[in-house]
């Protein structure tokens, strides 16, 4: 497994990080044997960083991770979490963001609890609450790597300016935010602050929520409580247009002898070696197809037939409902 540094003050992870989102109800119903199968193969396979949040099933993520995990050295993986969004008895009732410090300091102690760990290598507000400065939750977050109990400060999901705020009250090991051939707003103006300070990047959602996977089909979206249902690249009219750019890619991804997810993931892995791609595979199955994306080597002519397949800003639909775009740094 090759390794990648989370900017100039993060830990050494594997080249490819696991997401455990979909592993607790996001895109329906998900096989908990299956899930835990899914982490201990990715462990067995080289893979140290596990990306979670306390808002993912509502504690049902951490409590998942915590029973895959039992047994394993803890200094083996390190541990990616989100905290601060707010939500309501509906998995559709998001209710924004708590970044007061004394509510970070509470997230953490009921994470810590869940996982059945004493600290987080890595640990991030989902999203900047817009009451409350970021340098107070930033405040709170360095109070709790000065006791032990995280190892690093991260953001998600921010600007470029939040970025700097936050990274002149504590070092930033990286920046957790969207990106992928789909999903590429961040290369205006976040990625090269954080090139410019030293900070890595985590991907999320390199596959476009399985968009660009090369597994999906119109007919898929609003299944088993998907909510994927919700977003307006999968609605009817746009998820056309957009599996339409997949069939481009598959054909460059069959001439290079490899699946459209490979493909795509090797793209996101190719922009620098300060990204590190997060997928989130629920099964071994998308996993096993994931983990040869690493030794995926794209040539420059590789990369200009896959931007001829997706240019910037082909995808039709912002990446989350209207209701929620609205808390992102940047855009699409």
């Amino acid at each position: 497994m090759r390794t990648r540094t989370l900017g100039s003050t993060g830990p050494e992870v594997s080249a490819l990080g696991l997401g455990a989102m979909s592993m607790s109800g996001a895109y329906g119903e998900a096989d908990r044997a299956e899930s835990i199968a899914t982490v201990h193969a990715a462990l067995d396979a080289g893979v140290t960083l596990i990306d979670t949040a306390d808002f993912y099933g509502m504690g049902h993520n951490e409590l998942l991770l915590a029973e895959a995990l039992r047994g394993r050295d803890r200094d083996s993986y390190r541990l990616s979490v989100k905290f601060g969004m707010l939500r309501g008895p509906s998995a559709t009732d998001f209710g924004g963001a708590d970044g007061r410090p004394k509510a970070v300091k509470n997230f953490l102690a009921h994470t810590l609890t869940r996982l059945g760990t004493d600290h987080v290598d890595i640990y991030r507000p989902a999203r900047r609450d817009p009451d409350v400065p970021i340098e107070e939750t930033v405040g709170a977050v360095k109070e709790l790597i000065d006791a032990g109990h995280v190892r690093h400060l991260g953001l998600s999901e921010v600007d470029a300016a939040t970025v700097r705020r936050a990274h002149a009250v504590h070092p930033v090991a990286d920046l957790q935010i969207e990106y992928s051939l789909i999903s590429r707003a961040v290369e205006e103006e976040v990625l090269p602050t954080l090139r410019e300070l030293g900070i890595g990047l985590t991907a999320y959602g390199v596959l476009g929520r399985g968009l660009i996977s090369g597994h999906w089909s119109a007919d898929r979206a609003g299944r088993d409580g998907d909510h994927r249902a919700a977003s307006p690249r999968f609605s009817a009219g746009n998820v056309e247009h957009n599996l339409a750019l997949v069939e481009s890619l598959r054909r460059v991804a069959e001439a290079k002898g490899c699946t459209v997810a490979q493909l795509v993931i090797a793209w996101v892995a190719a922009q620098g070696e300060d990204i590190v791609p997060l997928v989130g595979a629920r099964t071994r199955e998308r996993l096993t197809e994931a983990l040869p994306a690493l030794g995926l080597d794209l040539t420059a002519d590789d990369l200009t037939e896959i931007e001829k397949a997706v240019p910037p800003g082909a995808a039709r639909g912002d990446r989350y409902p209207a209701a929620l775009m609205s808390g992102l740094g940047v855009g699409n």
